[in-house]
This record gives structure tokens, C-alpha cells and sequence, in this order.
């Protein structure tokens, strides 16, 4: 495939879910039947997924913002800085929890993506470093 967006947390799921006791103590006590949150977009033309799976992030996305508030192009550029940031820290894993940046995102500046995946995209970062107080901006 020529261009993949594909972000899967799974193993953001273990990490909220107890392997770091700081984080656990902070959020309140889960419940066991709480299911994970999947979002997936895929366009088959354009050979590109976008898989978010995050205890949360729908309910915290249906609180936030519509896309309408955004242009794409505002999304494009802090969507690139971040992806970058987000690159840089799977790199380190020894300065970085590898536990969190567990994977690289492939995100192309030149290719269209729509607005819908961009502000998804957008988003998850947003509700990324709110979870997990970093600070990737």
C-alpha cells in the first residue's frame, strides 16, 4: 500500500487499564465493562486506514468542537507538526513511554486525506494529551 494512516492503540487500552499505577490513580476506577472505543475510517481508493481505538475518546469527541469549525488546511498543518512530534517520541523509546508512543503514523502532507480524517486525527491528539498530560504542540 502506498499510503497508510494507521494509528492503533491497543496498547494505550493495557496502559489506561493498569500498567502504569500514576495514570490509574489519577482517573477515576473503570469499570469492567467498559469497551474500548473504536473509530475507523477507510478509503480503499486512496489505500489509507485510520483506526482509533481509546477508552473514551467518543463520548470526549462528541463533546468537542464539529469539523465546521475548522478549515482543512488549519488541520493538515497541526495534524503534520504533530505527527512529527508523535514520530520523533516512538523513536526514543528510552526517553519516551513506549507504552504511549507504541507506533509510527504514516500521514503523507501531499496527499488528501478529507477533512474527515484530518479532524479525527486532530482530535485524537487533542484528547491524547489532555489523558495523558504530554504535550506534543
Amino acid at each position: 500500500m502506498k499510503n497508510i494512516v494507521f494509528i492503533v492503540f491497543s496498547s494505550m487500552v493495557l496502559f489506561a487499564c493498569g500498567a502504569n499505577k500514576q495514570s490509574v490513580d489519577q482517573d477515576p476506577p473503570m469499570d469492567a465493562s467498559v469497551t474500548v472505543d473504536t473509530i475507523r475510517i477507510e478509503n480503499k481508493e486512496l489505500e489509507y486506514e485510520i483506526t482509533i481505538m481509546e477508552i473514551g475518546f467518543e463520548s470526549w469527541l462528541a463533546t468537542q468542537r464539529s469539523p465546521d469549525y475548522f478549515t482543512q488546511k488549519t488541520l493538515e498543518s497541526k495534524n503534520l507538526f504533530y505527527v512529527t512530534e508523535w514520530n520523533r517520541r516512538v523513536m526514543m523509546p528510552h526517553g519516551y513511554n513506549s507504552l504511549i508512543y507504541e507506533q509510527q503514523i504514516f500521514y503523507d502532507p501531499k496527499l488528501d486525506y478529507g477533512m474527515e480524517v484530518n479532524y479525527l486525527l486532530y482530535m485524537y491528539f487533542q484528547f491524547f494529551e489532555k489523558k495523558y498530560k504530554q504535550k506534543l504542540y
